[in-house]
């Protein structure tokens, strides 16, 4: 079945260096570019993360440090990568969870303007767990009949998560094959900064989703306890998590005068 697409849809992957959102590296982005008009662009880049690639992550994606020490830094990439996926929607697999934090925290870092808030994400993984509860590499011969061959490799990633989702509308006639349902029906729970630390309530209010004050309006807790905003923005949480807080901190202060 063919994807309704009101705007590009970019399918992507990374390869980093772990899997902390706030201190680990991007290696390796495929983006899959899928025009409403059926056209499509692939692009994928080798990225030096300025730091260290841990032994037992490079088992898995393959990717070394001598791999990528002559490659240009994300911020080098910045442009071209932000260039080539903004005002698209935006898909992958786990990718609401881990892909699109960190890529909003490399974004923060290299300081390029962007805007997620009129953009829709599809997490193929999600449609996936609630229908079938399995990884890429089944979902791929569960759906497509196919091995994934060069699993952890972003373009191979990518692929098969495209391949997955377009498996999926075909075999799930209760699935729409637009991005509005398609972002409603992946997303596990609504958030404010992609990370999942501050999260909408039923009435649409931004409450903290971790810690002493979890449920808790961040407004209420900010006002009732100031100190906690300042740890929050010494402690280890990403910079998009920081930049929400200090815009609801702002709004609230502007309202009072």
């Amino acid at each position: 079945m063919k994807l309704q697409l009101n705007k590009p849809l970019c399918f992507f992957d990374l390869e980093t260096t772990g899997t902390d959102i706030s201190k680990d590296r991007i290696v390796e982005m495929a983006v899959l570019k899928l025009h409403p008009d059926g056209k499509q662009e692939k692009k994928e880049w080798r990225i030096n993360p300025e730091q260290h690639i841990p032994n037992e992550v490079a088992e898995i994606h393959g990717i070394t440090d001598k791999m990528v020490e002559n490659e240009p830094t994300f911020k080098e990439r910045s442009n071209e990568i932000h260039n080539f996926i903004k005002t698209c929607d935006l898909a992958g697999f786990n990718s609401d969870r881990f892909d699109i934090p960190l890529l909003v925290e490399e974004l923060l870092r290299a300081e390029v303007p962007f805007d997620f808030k009129n953009i829709k994400t599809v997490d193929v993984q999600t449609i996936f767990h609630k229908m079938e509860q399995r990884t890429l590499s089944a979902a791929l011969r569960f759906y497509c009949d196919e091995e994934l061959v060069d699993a952890h490799s972003a373009y191979a990633d990518t692929k098969a998560t495209h391949d997955v989702l377009i498996s999926q509308l075909d075999r799930y006639k209760d699935l729409e094959p637009n991005i509005d349902f398609l972002n409603t029906f992946s997303t596990r729970r609504k958030t404010a900064d992609f990370a999942g630390f501050v999260v909408y309530n039923k009435e649409e209010e931004m409450c903290f989703g971790f810690g002493k004050h979890k449920g808790k309006k961040v407004t209420d807790v900010l006002e009732k306890e100031p100190g906690y905003f300042g740890w929050v923005l010494n402690a280890d949480f990403p910079r998009f998590t920081k930049k929400v807080l200090t815009e609801i901190r702002l709004k609230a202060m502007n309202t009072k005068l």
